[in-house]
């Protein structure tokens, strides 16, 4: 299939991610998905202090990623402000003059060798989610978006917040294990995906229904079994990535600008 990427094509109802089989296409495809969702997470206001990072699995040099080069705004991200970075955290494109964004080689390098099916992971630190997450606990279904992950989500428990090796990160990876979310302990939240556009479609539901576990002040959970048929609607991978169809077209209107 031939890219359009300077802008985005109607959203219907049976729309499926693309299939895209020429490499370099699919590297152009991922890097994209990676900009749009940092300008989704700007307008989100979320990683003003510089706080989180999308990543994208390389499609060529498979243990390689992807990740907005260090000191550029969200809202300012291009496909060419993005960085690949080596298993062993070099820069080999991109932009490398303000350093390499330490904490998510280590966070994200671990996660995506230890599931080579994952493409890529979302985290940044959320008005709700980082509340959460200071519960320890796993989201319960208290909402039609939560049964989303019920059966799909896994706690980190450690107290290294700060992630400053590479082990914290394989710790972390350990946690999240094959399910799509992740709850860091006082720390917030990590989604993977199969595409960037499927992590960040996550990420944003995710906070969503940490929202509702924050302000829900006496919540009672549906029963396992009414939890399960919703599931099986919201929680297929796919879902995500229709959910950042949504996103962009609202809030990153001319995806041109990432070009």
């Amino acid at each position: 299939m031939a890219l359009t990427l300077d802008r985005y094509p109607g959203i219907t109802y049976d729309m499926a991610p693309p299939e895209v089989d020429d490499l370099e296409e699919l590297r152009l495809l991922r890097r994209w998905e990676v900009a749009i969702g940092y300008r989704i997470f700007a307008a989100m206001r979320w990683g003003q202090l510089g706080d989180g990072h999308i990543t994208a699995r390389d499609p060529i040099l498979t243990d390689h990623f992807w990740v907005l080069g260090y000191g550029i705004p969200f809202g300012a991200a291009t496909i060419h402000d993005l960085t690949l970075l080596s298993p062993e955290g070099a820069v080999v494109m991109g932009p490398s003059e303000n350093g390499v964004n330490h904490a998510g080689w280590c966070i994200h390098s671990p996660i995506l060798a230890a599931q080579p099916t994952l493409v890529s992971a979302a985290h940044t630190h959320t008005g709700f989610g980082t509340p959460w997450s200071a519960n320890v606990e796993p989201f319960s279904a208290i909402s039609q978006e939560s049964c989303a992950f019920v059966f799909d989500q896994a706690l980190y428990e450690g107290e290294d917040l700060e992630v400053l090796t590479v082990e914290g990160g394989q710790r972390i990876a350990a946690a999240l294990g094959a399910n799509k979310l992740c709850i860091l302990r006082n720390h917030g939240l990590l989604t993977g995906g199969h595409s960037p556009a499927e992590a960040v479609g996550w990420f944003v539901m995710a906070e969503r229904v940490a929202e509702v576990h924050v302000k829900a002040t006496n919540p009672r959970p549906i029963s396992d079994e009414a939890a399960k048929e919703v599931a099986a609607t919201l929680a297929p991978w796919h879902v995500g990535w229709r959910q950042f169809q949504w996103l962009a077209r609202d809030l990153v209107p001319d995806p041109s600008v990432v070009l």
